[in-house]
């Protein structure tokens, strides 16, 4: 071979490994520029998936070979496949031909290899460890020569580097096919079609929360949101963080309230290896999680006065320290808190520190409760019912003047989170057919309550404020005994799981009617001793 046109060859075949384009289209254009210098039937390229120790082939041209592969993912010993790789890592090229059996494992080759002058095989070591080969196969009457070896030993490297390409190309389009999974799971959990999307309401109810929204987005000012439980200040944090120029960094959420007061430090300020009896490794707290982004603290007046102090000195010097550890890590964290209770109280009463007090609450926003933004009820009905068609797999049923009418006479104490629970059980209840909008409020004398068995004690879908506004018999309020916390509880339990038939899981157990984890609902059965079994059977003293 002449050298300009070994060397345009080498050129060649160097742009078109780069390329990063998938094995079968490179081996086209490897197989026709190889044919330019010397006689070739085909070219086969195999890789070895060494997590299953398999050697499986990448490529096959031209496409009629294919009609000599018995088996394109062959299955060899593990001292086979040891035997394969060391060849391979060595990189010495070989004439295979069928009496060569020991040499190569791969039955595949035997069989292209009998009635030929033989199959030259060039072992292929990618630049991060991927291991393949390529075998040329010479054209009929054309014995292999000295030529076709050069050449092999030339393109050898580049082989290796486009085998590499078309490997990690499969591997990102698996992860990528596992990520959509994953994201299509997740929306179905959450009811939802898409992420991101506007807040139902902004541009009526809202609008002035959305206005102020906009406001502080744009600078790094703490914001304190404030609201009702159930008003939705997760989102309005969601799009304060989204609305800024950390919308591409992490948004940590963390309820002050659920987290146990001897691991308020390790959760928030991060804990050294050892630090404490159960610290088996080194943990990044919330504030370094939220490094570069946005930090949201709900319940923020849950915190306890010791853990208050040590959250103000990371305000104010934007650096934290873990338990057991003497360095210090800086953060760049926008925190934005929330609370339902009434803070500028708590700090009179000495149950908030002032000075954080006046440091998360520069830029406060308070979003009002449902009842008063009635006028947003058609567009969150609208909204809740297409999440529980995406969640429970039914039609999204349109909800009528009567149920929209129905609701906007009700105060809704629960605020947002209420609606959504009664819409999920008015979606379920109508089984994708119809909404039961009544039944699922637990209005008296309902028809759709009867049609699905469910007894008239609306005690068991009404809001525990709504329960304690209900009339009382003349008895009962002739005497002066309130009911205990224990009695009342047992009393909804005890409805539930007779509405439900004993049934404490999935959409129509009593864990769903009550709106709490199944885990807790038993441990508190367990507690107050009610056995959910005796609500199988009909019994015979009610």
């Amino acid at each position: 071979m002449k050298s300009e046109q070994y060397q345009k060859l080498l050129l060649d075949v160097w742009r078109e490994a780069c390329r990063h384009i998938e094995m079968g289209e490179s081996a086209e254009t490897f197989l026709r520029m190889l044919r330019q210098q010397v006689a070739l039937d085909g070219i086969i390229i195999h890789w070895l998936d060494q997590e299953h120790r398999r050697v499986s082939v990448a490529a096959v041209v031209p496409g009629q070979l294919r009609s000599s592969i018995v088996a394109p993912i062959e299955e060899v010993s593990e001292k086979q496949f040891r035997q394969l790789a060391e060849w391979i890592r060595a990189g010495v090229i070989l004439r295979h031909e069928s009496a060569d059996r020991k040499l190569l494992p791969v039955p595949l080759l035997n069989a292209l290899a009998e009635g030929t002058s033989g199959i030259l095989v060039a072992p292929l070591c990618g630049p991060h460890g991927t291991l393949g080969m390529c075998s040329l196969l010479p054209a009929k009457g054309h014995p292999l020569t000295g030529q076709h070896r050069d050449l092999l030993l030339a393109i050898q490297e580049p082989l290796a580097v486009a085998l590499e390409n078309d490997r990690r190309l499969h591997e990102l389009a698996v992860l990528r096919e596992a990520a959509e999974a994953d994201r299509r799971t997740l929306l179905t959990r959450l009811g939802r079609e898409e992420m991101g999307g506007l807040v139902v309401g902004m541009e009526s109810g809202l609008s002035l929360v959305i206005a102020r929204v906009r406001l502080c987005s744009r600078s790094l000012v703490p914001v304190l949101i404030l609201g009702e439980t159930g008003t939705g200040k997760e989102v309005i944090a969601r799009e304060i963080h989204n609305g800024s120029g950390r919308g591409s960094g992490p948004f940590i959420r963390v309820n002050c309230g659920a987290i146990p007061r001897e691991l308020i430090d390790s959760q928030l300020f991060g804990h050294e290896k050892g630090s404490f009896t159960g610290a088996v490794e080194a943990r990044q707290g919330w504030f370094e999680r939220a490094d570069g982004g946005t930090l949201f603290l709900d319940e923020i007046g849950e915190l306890p006065p010791d853990a208050q102090v040590r959250f103000l000195r990371v305000l104010q010097d934007g650096f934290v320290e873990r338990v057991g550890s003497q360095r210090v890590t800086p953060v760049d964290v926008r925190v934005v808190a929330a609370t339902h209770r009434n803070l500028a109280e708590m700090v009179s009463n000495g149950r908030f520190r002032e000075d954080l007090w006046y440091r998360i609450a520069v830029f406060p926003i308070l979003i009002p409760p449902l009842r008063e933004r009635l006028h947003d009820v058609p567009a969150l009905v609208d909204h809740f019912v297409r999440r529980a068609a995406v969640r429970f797999g039914l039609a999204a049923v349109q909800a009528t003047e009567a149920d929209i009418r129905l609701m906007q006479t009700y105060d809704w104490p629960g605020n947002i989170r209420e609606l959504g629970a009664v819409i999920d059980r008015a979606v379920i209840l109508g089984e994708g057919s119809t909404l039961e909008i009544e039944a699922a409020m637990g209005t008296p004398h309902s028809a759709a309550a009867g049609r699905v068995g469910l007894p008239s004690a609306s005690a068991v879908f009404q809001s525990p404020a709504r329960i304690s506004s209900a009339p009382v018999s003349q008895a009962a309020a002739a005497s002066p005994r309130v009911e205990t916390l224990e009695q009342a509880m047992r009393r909804q339990i005890e409805a539930a799981l007779e509405a439900t038939r004993g049934r404490i899981e999935g959409a129509h157990g009593a864990a769903a009617v009550l709106e709490i984890n199944p885990h807790t609902l038993r441990a508190r059965m367990r507690k107050l001793g009610i056995k959910w079994a005796s609500f199988r059977a009909p019994r015979m003293d009610r």
